[in-house]
């Protein structure tokens, strides 16, 4: 079966080389201390860092992806998202805005929230929507750098829910946290990034 994710000799001035292959629905998470290269992984994987060497999405190379294309089908979640229109809403097409309505009760948000200002959300509103903004994109591979370091436990445990929900149906996730109770949870597989370099866990 080809890989939905191939990595390989995948290196930048400050960290790897990187060798890992991710299957379809697999949810790999990374655990590390900080400035140890995580974040920097996941944007090399977004191809958002200068990067060389080989990423491969279901066999087929990412230097042959438009970047945008690259980045929808391998999305990044960032553990502080960026906005850059006052509403929620406004960061959602008409169709992605359905599905986001969708999928917020999931999250314990009130689908209303979509109209309000970014402003008006609290850090663990925000958090979740910037992950419903990744979710809707429905991509093959979602990048999550700590996609709930704002969250209570309540909304921690909806937000695994539905990580859990989505591998199953066959996106592939690479996620770094810093909880190693959560990366056993999630991770069916589990590494150490160690002065940029990843170890098996």
């Amino acid at each position: 079966m080809i890989a939905r994710l191939r990595i390989e000799n995948l290196r930048s001035a400050h960290a790897g080389p990187f060798n890992l292959t991710l299957a379809p629905g697999e949810c790999i998470a990374i655990t590390g201390q900080s400035g140890s290269g995580k974040t920097l992984f996941l944007r090399m994987l977004a191809d958002l860092d200068p990067s060389e060497g080989m990423v491969a999405l279901d066999g087929q190379d990412r230097r042959r992806y438009p970047a945008p294309t690259w980045r929808a089908r391998v999305t990044y979640c960032a553990a502080e998202p960026g906005w850059w229109a006052d509403t929620i809403v406004s960061h959602f097409s008409p169709e992605t805005s359905v599905r986001a309505a969708q999928l917020a009760p999931a999250l314990g948000l009130d689908p209303a929230l979509l109209k309000a200002s970014v402003a008006q959300l609290s850090t663990g509103e925000r958090q979740r929507f910037a992950l419903i903004r990744g979710l809707v994109l429905k991509p093959a591979v979602l990048l999550l750098d700590e996609p709930t370091g704002s969250l209570d436990t309540g909304s921690t445990e909806r937000v695994e829910w539905v990580l859990a929900e989505s591998a199953s149906s066959g996106t592939s996730i690479v996620m770094v946290t810093h909880n190693p109770a959560q990366a056993q949870r999630l991770g069916a597989r589990q590494f150490r990034m160690q002065s940029g370099r990843l170890h098996p866990a």
